[in-house]
């Protein structure tokens, strides 16, 4: 199982080279309040002076601190990093047994432990300022050395209230949220750091451990400055749990104070005077404290955590490599051959507009209707009621059929319903049919509109790669379609005019309309002459040297009888006055007249045969209306389909490759966007960490996790 921790640290080197931070790593974040002594209790684990020290805020970015154990014998083989290949040979081995490597210098090896301590300071001013700011950006050091465990830790600044400094006003949440984004990590160990002259109840290391880790099971507390407590206190309580319990457990380790720092004192004397010191005040207490116990205990831990978290590691890495993989096939291969790869995706896209519009495309929407199916709903739904909706007689009065029957006559009272005007009034209620069939052909065009958007989102993403392409297809296609609609409204339109040009009162539907009215109006003559008073004749032979009964007949048939245009209550003395009298106003009730009043008011009521008349005319036009919105409901969607939809489908591919396909053109068009090229970098970059972080956890045998 120790193993499981070089693991680890190879993972987090494959993922620091691209950069990401999509695995949650299991490692050991320090947490502590300013000058609690974090970095001394690290220093302490490493066994060398390599963190910048003093007073005041010191640690500014977080420090990703790898340890790594090795063998003094082997270590120059051991480890292929401690050799560097050029030219196809050697160069010189590592001097010393202990050495450092930052991730930000690339190769370059650190054998003296001040030069890194130097670049860990200039790397952060680098960043930070060389003031008191601070920076969430970390710094990768790697230290390779026998005197010490496999471990990963990181570093953080300490906990602050007040800003010094240029640190900003707001230095405290910073901070916090710092902290936050490593001890968030539920693959992390957290080691609280506390001073040992504070109260327990005040660490707030414990607290914000506590807000991330509430049952504690990944918390280790760690009691610094045992040296500096008051006179007559010691730590014993808090060492063995009794003021805070921690799961994890709490150890109590010496720092070296700062002057011992200024006098240079070694680490390991350090150590074994903390060993001293544990002796002589915590005797009982003393084989379960110290720097190397805490070393221990943390390599101990981080195993057991690594070994918990790896199944889990290992799927998200093997889910997170597949999302990868199917983003670059998204976003296709560089491009080599561009007169092909022109060729392909304008056919491609061709043939998708096709298949929208015939309803057999490869993505089928579901949220809305689209291409043919939303065409067919235009047709049948929408220009269909639309249609049924339109009122045969909307628009049209009583008194306009009046008027129209009058105006047709000219200044001769006619006997029959002049045929003019039926045809002079159908004409404009058929006239009404022509707004809803344009409408019907902009609908239909601005959906062939929409499927150009269509295909591009959802069905040709390789369209989405080349902008400039994507925009050329769609200026084409949107200019094809500009062309088509003229065309398609002009015979839209000429259906309808020739519905108004030729009147088929032959029409088979319109004969039988007609042969039933005649019927009715039949039938309602008969009633009528029943009614009759009995002293009037019913063949109105006697009539004023009237004609013979059938001729008489024939002109009730046919315009109606003349006496019903009197009124019924209406007094009169013979048939001459009736003859005399075929209008009620007549002036000889003393009324003046004025000529230019509009013939027919409309305050009047109508007379019997005038309102017989109307009817006639606009039950014929209702008739005849039908007739014509059925044709046009027919004919309308097959001149669009026709001219229009059927027409695109099939020009688009050799409008597109007429327009396009141009060897000048080739190197414009397949211009890939700006960062589509950086994007496929990336995720080629992260794809092989992937395949790498892969192919690291698959050599871990079952023998070394348990």
């Amino acid at each position: 199982m120790e193993a499981l921790i070089p693991v680890i640290n190879k993972l987090q080197d494959v993922f620091n080279t691209v950069g990401a931070d999509i695995i949650q790593l299991p490692q050991i974040v320090v947490v502590g309040t300013q000058s609690s002594g974090k970095s001394s209790v690290l220093e302490s684990l490493v066994g060398r002076d390599i963190l910048p020290r003093g007073t005041g805020v010191v640690t500014r970015r977080p420090l990703i601190l790898q340890l790594v154990h090795i063998d003094p014998e082997d270590r120059r083989k051991s480890n292929e990093e401690n050799v560097s290949k050029k030219n196809g040979r050697l160069n010189r081995g590592i001097e010393g047994e202990e050495w450092g490597k930052f991730l930000h210098t690339k190769n370059k090896i650190y054998t003296d432990f001040e030069e890194i301590r130097q670049e860990i300071e200039a790397e952060t001013e680098r960043l930070s300022g060389n003031n008191k700011g601070i920076s969430d950006e970390p710094i990768h050091l790697k230290i390779f050395s026998p005197h010490v465990v496999n471990l990963t830790l990181v570093d953080l600044p300490g906990i602050t209230k007040v800003p010094v400094g240029d640190q900003p006003k707001d230095i405290e949440i910073q901070i916090r949220e710092l902290i936050f984004k490593y001890i968030s990590n539920p693959n992390s160990i957290i080691l609280a750091v506390t001073a040992a002259n504070t109260d327990m109840a005040t660490s707030e290391a414990l607290k914000v451990a506590r807000e991330v880790d509430i049952d504690g099971r990944r918390t280790l507390a760690v009691v610094t400055k045992l040296d500096l407590m008051d006179a007559g206190t010691d730590a014993m309580d808090v060492l063995m749990g009794r003021v805070i319990p921690v799961k994890l457990g709490i150890i109590g380790v010496v720092n070296r104070s700062q002057l011992d720092i200024n006098q240079k004192k070694l680490v390991a004397d350090a150590v074994r005077d903390e060993y001293a010191f544990l002796q002589k005040k915590y005797p009982s207490l003393a084989n379960r404290n110290g720097t190397k116990y805490l070393a221990r205990t943390l390599n101990r831990l981080l195993m057991h955590h690594i070994r918990d978290c790896l199944p889990e590691l290992k799927t998200r890495i093997n889910v997170l490599a597949a999302q990868y993989q199917s983003l670059l096939n998204s976003y296709g291969e560089p491009v080599d051959d561009k007169s092909s790869t022109l060729l392909q995706l304008i056919t491609k896209f061709a043939a998708e507009y096709c298949r929208t519009i015939e309803g057999t495309a490869k993505y089928i929407e579901t949220a809305e209707l689209c291409g043919g199916a939303r065409i067919c709903y235009i047709f049948h739904e929408t220009f269909g009621r639309t249609l049924e909706s339109v009122d045969p007689l909307g628009g049209l009065t009583t008194i306009d059929v009046l008027t129209a029957i009058r105006n047709a006559t000219g200044p001769r009272p006619a006997l029959f319903v002049p045929e003019v005007s039926f045809e002079l009034l159908v004409k404009r209620q058929v006239k009404r049919l022509e707004e809803p069939s344009l409408r019907c052909v902009e609908l239909v065009h601005e959906e062939m509109q929409r499927i150009i958007q269509h295909c591009s989102n959802y069905s040709t993403q390789e369209l989405l790669r080349f902008p400039k392409l994507h925009d050329a297809i769609v200026e084409v296609v949107t200019s094809l379609l500009r062309k088509r609609l003229p065309v398609t409204n002009e015979m839209v339109h000429n259906l309808v005019a020739i519905e108004l040009a030729y009147i088929n009162t032959k029409h088979p539907d319109f004969a039988d309309a007609c042969g039933l009215m005649n019927n009715n109006i039949e039938d309602q003559r008969r009633s009528r002459m029943r009614d009759l008073p009995a002293a009037v004749p019913r063949d109105k032979a006697a009539a004023g040297g009237s004609q013979s009964g059938s001729v008489s007949e024939q002109v009730d048939g046919g315009t109606g009888n003349w006496r019903g245009m009197l009124k019924r209550g209406e007094d009169s003395t013979g048939d001459r006055a009736v003859s005399q009298s075929p209008f009620p106003s007549s002036p000889q009730r003393g009324h003046a007249v004025n000529l230019l009043d509009v013939p027919v008011p409309v305050s009047r009521k109508l007379s019997a045969r005038e309102q017989r008349d109307c009817e006639v005319i606009e039950r014929l036009i209702k008739s005849y209306f039908l007739i014509v919105r059925k044709n046009i409901q027919d004919s309308v969607p097959k001149a669009v389909m026709h001219f229009l939809v059927n027409h695109v489908k099939d020009c688009l591919q050799s409008e597109l490759v007429g327009q396009l396909y141009k060897t000048a053109l080739l190197s414009d068009l397949l211009t890939e966007s700006e960062d589509m090229a950086q994007r496929r970098t990336e995720a080629a970059d992260m794809q092989k960490a992937l395949q790498k972080a892969g192919q690291v956890i698959a050599e871990i045998r079952e023998t070394h996790m348990w």
